[in-house]
C-alpha cells in the first residue's frame, strides 16, 4: 500500500490548522486556559504564545513519529529494532516489504495523533473564545475514543502482519 495518500492528507491537516489557528490567533487573550478537567472546566493556563509553541512541538514530534520511525528502523542495524519474527522481516528479500508497510502504517498513525491534536487545541480555543458558552467535553471524550479505537485496530493490522511470517515456498 502506498503512503502517499496520509502523506498528502497529513499536508492538509498542517495547512488547515496553520490556516484556522492563525485566524483565531488575534482574538485569544494573553493568558489563556490551555488544560481542562474531565468536566471541561480549566484547570490550566499559560500565556497564548507558550500555548502555540507547544501545538509547534507536539506536531515535529507527530512528523517525527509518522515520517521518521520508517526511515530510523530501515537505517538502524536489526538487533536494535524489536519487531516479532524479524529475523524473517528485516531479510535483505523482506526489507523493502517490511518497510513500506511501516511506513504506510506510521503515515496514518501520524495522521491520526495529529488530528487528535488539532481537535484538543481547537477544544481549549474554543474555551477562550467562548468561555460563556465553551464548547462540551463529550465532545474530546468522542475524539480520544476514536483515536483509541484507532491505535488498537492499528496495533492489531500490525501484529497480524508480522506475528507469523508466511511460509517459504
Amino acid at each position: 500500500m502506498d503512503s502517499r495518500v496520509p502523506k498528502l492528507i497529513f499536508v492538509f491537516l498542517v495547512l488547515y490548522a496553520a490556516v484556522h489557528f492563525s485566524s483565531v490567533y488575534p482574538q485569544l487573550p494573553g493568558m489563556m486556559a490551555s488544560h481542562f478537567n474531565s468536566r471541561g472546566a480549566p484547570n490550566g493556563w499559560q500565556t497564548k504564545q507558550s500555548f502555540f509553541g507547544v501545538f509547534v512541538s507536539v506536531s515535529v514530534l507527530a512528523v517525527v513519529i509518522g515520517f521518521g520511525m520508517p526511515k530510523l528502523i530501515a537505517a538502524v542495524p536489526a538487533q536494535l529494532i524489536n519487531l516479532p519474527n524479524k529475523r524473517y522481516w528485516l531479510t535483505p528479500k523482506h526489507l523493502a516489504e517490511t518497510t513500506e508497510f511501516l511506513s504506510n502504517y506510521f503515515a496514518w498513525f501520524a495522521c491520526a495523533i495529529y488530528l487528535t491534536m488539532v481537535f484538543a487545541f481547537d477544544y481549549a480555543i474554543q474555551g477562550n473564545l467562548h468561555p460563556e458558552n465553551p464548547p462540551d467535553p463529550a465532545r474530546m471524550w468522542y475524539v480520544l475514543a476514536g483515536f483509541v479505537t484507532f491505535a488498537l485496530l492499528g496495533t492489531i493490522r500490525l501484529l497480524a502482519k508480522f506475528l507469523r511470517p508466511p511460509p517459504e515456498p
